[in-house]
């Protein structure tokens, strides 16, 4: 296997062309997203690829976006919208979580809609607070959608081809931090499993369990506790709807101590919810009630200095997992 690496941004890039060229039926809309190259500059020469009908540049209108989309999708077609960051999301939740999460049940499975939409969310970049929020569990949180968070390049990619070709709306959230990661990323056309979590990291004396750029501070710390003999498992979970239960079961089960670590705000996150499912589900196997570290509960800090005291990180794990060992 050939050493090919490209960044975080460059395998989104890859993806959104090898489905364009392969699937009439895909395009891709959203705001700045043609001769200026997205946000993040992940739709970089796209257009000039594939024209202005299969590349769209929409007015600013979150909700018109999606609903134009939505419909697109009901007909047959696989749009993908790139909606910037999570946070203007909540300008289209009727037609997120009113419509799209809902047809497919409402007319008794006459209707699908194979609609995806791709955002950067996460702190760290001082962008303020209207632009740094990681508001992934209020759409978990809602039946009938699918809620991807990515956490390599490699899986980046996968993950958002195997979004494209499910036949339900499916959320994909990027963590705006690891644009610029760099990893190893097949040529081919491929996917990484929904639902699906991965071990990033084998050990027995306790499990962390962590979501997106968390899986980063996750393997940090892990490094950090194994020079005084701590052997953790570090758990990336991928997608937290659906939510791989058996995987997170067991290596609680096998490690008996573990730690959940979400860039979410602490309370009623994900975070939460996976620390109630493993603290049910693997009760018996376990040494140490559930640790479980999240953002603060404010809200996310322009100034640097600030913005770096809500944000958890891997002294926070270390901290935990040092305290139950």
């Amino acid at each position: 296997m050939s050493d090919r690496n490209l960044t975080f941004g460059r395998a989104v890039n890859e993806a959104l062309a090898q489905l364009l060229e392969t699937d009439d039926r895909v395009f891709v809309i959203g705001e700045d997203i043609g001769r200026h190259g997205g946000s993040f500059q992940t739709t970089v020469g796209l257009q000039e690829r594939f024209g202005e009908s299969r590349v769209l540049d929409a007015p600013i209108s979150e909700a018109g976006i999606v609903g134009m989309a939505l419909g697109a999708s009901m007909t047959g077609l696989r749009p993908v919208v790139d909606l910037m960051f999570s946070d203007f999301m909540l300008l289209a939740m009727d037609q997120i979580v009113n419509q799209a999460a809902h047809i497919h049940y409402m007319t008794g499975g006459q209707a699908e809609a194979p609609l995806v939409i791709r955002v950067a969310h996460g702190a760290g970049r001082s962008s303020g607070a209207q632009h740094s929020q990681s508001l992934h569990a209020w759409y978990a949180h809602v039946p009938g959608l699918k809620v991807l968070m990515p956490t390599t390049p490699h899986d980046a990619k996968g993950l958002l081809i195997a979004a494209v070709q499910d036949p339900n709306p499916v959320i994909v959230f990027e963590d705006k931090i690891e644009y610029g990661r760099r990893g190893h990323v097949p040529e081919e056309m491929y996917t990484v499993p929904i639902g699906e979590a991965a071990v990033r990291r084998e050990g027995g004396d306790a499990t962390v369990i962590a979501t997106s750029s968390m899986v980063w501070a996750a393997l940090d710390a892990a490094e950090s506790l194994a020079a005084d003999s701590i052997d953790v498992e570090v758990i990336d979970v991928r997608s937290i709807a659906p939510l791989d239960r058996d995987a997170l079961i067991e290596s609680a089960a096998k490690t008996g101590r573990v730690v959940v670590i979400d860039e979410g705000h602490r309370s009623f996150g994900a975070g939460a919810e996976i620390a109630a499912l493993v603290a049910s589900e693997a009760f018996d196997y376990l040494e140490h009630p559930v640790e479980r570290i999240g953002a603060a509960d404010v809200p996310v800090p322009f100034a640097p200095g600030l913005e770096k005291a809500t944000i958890p990180g891997a002294e926070d794990i270390e901290r935990a997992v040092r305290a139950m060992t």
